[in-house]
């Protein structure tokens, strides 16, 4: 089941009213790749709340100087790591196996690192 941030409910004129920016710049980002908004039946785009926080992301990235392709890139890695650490979280306490070269043959268990605030 989707997380409600994912859940697509915001209109391109909602969405941009709420972030502060305008609808030509949510469609650039659309074409940079890093947002693909849902399409309504009547082929509207519509933006999730985790879409509007990356383009938020990216606007704040923008006003400090980034270029849109470098702000883009930046708020994807981003996302990326925020996704990895929700993941670690999700597994802490579990038991992940550990191998290094010298002892292929043999598996080991060490305990997940706990999750950073």
């Amino acid at each position: 089941m989707a997380n409600s941030a994912d859940q697509p409910e915001f209109s391109m004129g909602r969405a941009a009213e709420l972030i502060g920016v305008t609808p030509a710049f949510l469609r650039s980002l659309d074409e940079a790749g890093l947002i693909s908004p849902e399409r309504s039946a009547g082929g509207h785009r519509r933006y999730s709340r985790h879409q509007l926080d990356l383009a938020a992301r990216v606007r704040q990235l923008l006003d400090e100087g980034l270029l849109l392709t470098a702000a883009c890139r930046v708020v994807s890695l981003e996302d990326q790591l925020d996704a990895a650490h929700r993941r670690i979280a999700e597994l802490e306490g579990a038991l992940i196996p550990r191998q290094t070269r010298r002892d292929l043959g043999t598996t080991r268990y060490y305990r997940a690192p706990a999750a950073r605030p």
